[in-house]
């Protein structure tokens, strides 16, 4: 499960084997949360509210870099870090 980025203390990751539609997990203290790629709709879990924000306007227009780095995952090899 590679970090791909953090964001204010969120860390940002894409796990190995997963299941479609592509999405990527956000870790912070004890909140966990699945956001869809495409949608930016949370799908599982939650986060604090301005945290959630945080991370929402950060991936916004990384759109195209959390896909190919769910590509990337998903043909076993290691994705590159998303600034």
């Amino acid at each position: 499960m590679p970090t791909l980025a953090t964001v204010e203390g969120i860390k940002v990751q894409i796990y190995a084997l997963e299941h479609p539609p592509p999405h990527f997990h956000v870790v912070f203290a004890e909140y966990r949360a699945q956001i869809d790629i495409s949608s930016l709709r949370v799908l599982n879990g939650q986060l604090p509210h301005t945290k959630l924000e945080a991370v929402l306007s950060w991936a916004s227009p990384r759109r195209q870099a959390l896909l190919t780095a769910w590509e990337t995952i998903a043909s076993g090899r290691k994705p590159e870090k998303i600034a």
